[in-house]
């Protein structure tokens, strides 16, 4: 009896970056407490501590949402993406940043970066990013409440744009035993006043009978979410997986800046 040879299947190859070289990219949320990264093609990849080891012990470059040690960041982008980027092509970058003190974040956090090789670094408002994760309606006004570990930020959107922010240095890091979530739910309220009281449009008003999205890790502690629609009056909605709505967004962002590029260097 003669055999059957049956020729044997094409060995499956396995591309973790797109075909196309220039369509590489990285999404990046430098927080305080969590640096999260997300790359074209294999989607999250890093949700880990923001620390350094300098050689002295860990150092948390990033506080507060301020980069106070750029030299340090880069070194741990290096530490922690360098050996994930492909070796042909230079991988385009989308970072999330604060609305307030934006600038000075967005230029530390572009000298940080060059340490990626990049072929271009942009940056988006934390809160734009976030309501893009959420598929909010861009059109309407939308109130973006993002309380991370160290920092909170509320922030008023309108046609996608940043229309007023208000920030304060407090977040669920900074709660124990003897700190109750209510200073964080009256940090919150006091803004929004604050926004209400100066605002001359009514965009504020409208934005709050929408409701609030709410993102960062105070979103994902039912001891905030319980206590802040009572005090704001108005419906509170977290987003879903809320601690990585930005990154999440930011990688949203990815094609559409490969195609469509900014000048300035932001979204």
């Amino acid at each position: 009896m003669t055999a059957i040879r049956h020729p044997r299947p094409a060995p499956v190859r396995h591309r973790h970056w797109p075909l196309c070289r220039r369509c590489s990219g990285i999404a990046l949320d430098l927080g305080s407490a969590r640096t999260r990264a997300w790359i074209a093609g294999r989607g999250m990849v890093l949700d880990v501590p923001t620390v350094t080891f300098p050689g002295t012990g860990a150092v948390h470059p990033i506080q507060r949402g301020t980069i106070v040690d750029t030299a340090g960041t880069a070194r741990m982008l290096d530490r922690l993406l360098g050996h994930r980027l492909p070796r042909i092509g230079r991988p385009l970058v989308v970072v999330t940043a604060p609305v307030l003190d934006g600038l000075t974040f967005r230029t530390a956090a572009r000298t940080a970066v060059e340490i990626l090789r990049p072929r271009a670094v942009l940056t988006v408002p934390g809160a734009r990013a976030v309501a893009l994760a959420a598929g909010a309606d861009h059109v309407r006004p939308l109130l973006v409440v993002d309380i991370g570990a160290h920092l909170t930020e509320v922030v008023l959107l309108a046609d996608g744009a940043v229309t007023d922010a208000r920030r304060t240095a407090l977040g669920t890091g900074d709660l124990s035993h003897d700190t109750a979530p209510g200073l964080i739910t009256e940090a919150v309220t006091g803004m929004v006043t604050a926004m209400l009281r100066q605002d001359r449009t009514a965009l504020t008003r409208t934005a709050l009978r929408r409701g609030v999205l709410l993102a960062g890790g105070g979103a994902l502690r039912p001891d905030v979410t319980r206590e802040l629609p009572d005090s704001l009056g108005c419906a509170v909605q977290p987003v879903p997986s809320p601690h990585t709505a930005a990154v999440r967004g930011a990688a949203g962002l990815l094609a559409s800046a490969h195609h469509h590029p900014s000048a300035d260097g932001t979204l």
